[in-house]
């Protein structure tokens, strides 16, 4: 997968669990009910893993870019 695939592929993971708290309009009603809980707190709760999964995935996915160092040179004793 390329670097911009990779990258591209990171921010979709990540908008939704940003967006959707955002967009209150949404959720902000009491019906369905679940246990007892109206939908607003329940949707909530439900974005919670949600969001956790999406933010570990797009995690995973940035960690095959980490480059090797330039050189085996420590940059502090190059200027000295």
């Amino acid at each position: 997968m390329s670097r911009t695939t990779r990258w591209t592929l990171v921010v979709v993971l990540l908008v939704p669990a940003v967006v959707l708290p955002l967009l209150v309009g949404i959720y902000d009603r009491n019906d369905p009910e679940l246990w007892g809980f109206p939908f607003y707190y329940w949707f909530q709760f439900l974005l919670i893993p949600i969001a956790a999964a999406l933010t570990t995935i797009a995690y995973r996915l940035t960690l095959g870019d980490v480059r090797p160092p330039e050189s085996e040179d420590d940059p502090v004793e190059t200027i000295r």
